[in-house]
């Protein structure tokens, strides 16, 4: 799978693949251990350098970090982006550790507690709505502390976008207040001493089609502009949510970024800034700024053959990478691009399937995978590794240890 975009990315030297210009055998000794994620910090940033050249100069850029929380990769982040958003309070210490200014952190998903409220206004983080009710506990919350929370109300559109890993937005949603039910909520916010700043929107995940993305997109900003007269002020921010995709398969096609630019250059111009010039313009990434920039290296400590099918056994498995398992959202199991990282371009020679340490059949890593031989001591590589991978992880499960992190 040297062929993959993805892993042509990577360096290579003598024969290794590269993280960060280090050879993997190198960085395992550097760690200690397999297994082991490794992020590419200069990948991360041509990620970001890609994005500001290709979307419009009045697009904001926000990292959920929610797709990688380890802290040197939130700090990095931190420095090249506008905004960070959050889904629980560990995430908004880490947030809160950066240079990042409180008020460009937003905070959103459902199930806030009362505790988690009080944190987010004690910080002067923009509490991104999900419920009428949350929106009580926060205003409760504001009088109790003498604050005045920021807000975002998060909208449930009344259109969902089809092409999405996982949809997050149309018909009945945990997520965000139905689209219908939003001027009813924004005439009590009116009578709140809450600092209403506008909506977001994020109606999907993982979507490679340009033009879905694009439509969504108009929708999202007809919708908010629609939504804008019903606003207790000026609308200030707008957070068209993200849903950008990454390949993770030699199937998947790489989402046509200059087309999601175009579309959004034609919103800005013709939509947005003639009815609300002074509203910042958000989109909000997770995956699509480190996904692709994240490798998970295990060692093989077994070689077997059973009845004519050879199986390389790693010391790693899916209670570190759930999702290149198939086991975290998808509905047929498809290979993740993976190579014997110490014997990195050499010609494949057989067809073996790797699995891992684990007592269940769904520890699959890769199933008949053309590789070069590879025997107990060598190091596979699975890409794609550096969203959702070991936080969205069952870690505890069989009591392995954990594997480390580094960004290098």
């Amino acid at each position: 799978m040297t062929d993959h975009p993805t892993v042509a990315a990577f360096g290579r030297d003598a024969g290794r693949l590269t993280v960060g210009g280090i050879g993997v055998d190198r960085l395992a000794d550097r760690v200690g251990s397999t297994p082991y994620f490794a992020y590419d910090r200069a990948l991360i940033t041509e990620r970001v350098r890609l994005l500001r050249a290709t979307l419009p100069a009045g697009i904001e850029l926000k990292y959920a970090i929610k797709a990688n929380p380890m802290p040197a990769v939130v700090q990095h982040l931190s420095g090249l982006l506008d905004a960070l958003d959050v889904a629980s309070a560990l995430e908004m210490r880490t947030a809160l550790d950066t240079p990042i200014a409180p008020a460009r952190v937003s905070f959103a998903g459902p199930g806030k507690t009362d505790a988690e409220l009080r944190q987010a206004v004690a910080a002067g983080v923009t509490v991104e709505l999900e419920s009428e009710n949350e929106a009580a506990r926060l205003a409760r919350t504001g009088e109790a502390l003498g604050l005045r929370p920021r807000v975002a109300v998060r909208v449930n559109p009344d259109f969902a976008v089809k092409g999405s890993g996982m949809r997050m937005g149309g018909g009945p949603q945990q997520f965000g207040v139905d689209a219908e039910r939003v001027p009813a909520l924004l005439k009590e916010l009116a009578a709140t001493d809450l600092e209403v700043l506008g909506f977001h929107i994020f109606a999907g995940s993982q979507n490679l089609r340009a033009d879905i993305l694009s439509e969504a997109q108009r929708r999202t900003v007809e919708l908010m502009l629609r939504l804008a007269g019903d606003a207790p002020a000026p609308v200030r921010y707008l957070n068209l949510g993200g849903g950008f995709g990454i390949p993770y398969t030699d199937k998947d096609l790489p989402l046509d970024l200059a087309a999601i630019g175009e579309n959004l250059g034609e919103l800005l111009r013709d939509e947005i800034r003639p009815k609300l010039p002074d509203a910042s313009v958000v989109i909000e990434l997770g995956r699509y700024l480190v996904g692709e920039a994240g490798v998970y290296v295990t060692r093989v400590v077994d070689r077997k053959e059973s009845r004519g099918k050879t199986y390389l056994v790693v010391d790693g498995g899916m209670h570190h990478q759930l999702a290149a398992s198939g086991n975290f959202g998808s509905v047929i199991r498809r290979n993740y691009p993976l190579v014997v990282g110490n014997h990195f371009g050499e010609e494949a020679t057989e067809t073996v399937t790797v699995v891992g340490a684990l007592c269940t059949p769904l520890d699959l890593l890769g199933d008949n995978v053309s590789l070069p031989r590879a025997d107990v001591g060598d190091l596979i590589v699975l890409f794609q590794a550096g969203a959702y991978g070991l936080t969205a992880s069952p870690t505890a499960f069989l009591s392995h240890p954990a594997p480390a992190e580094i960004l290098v």
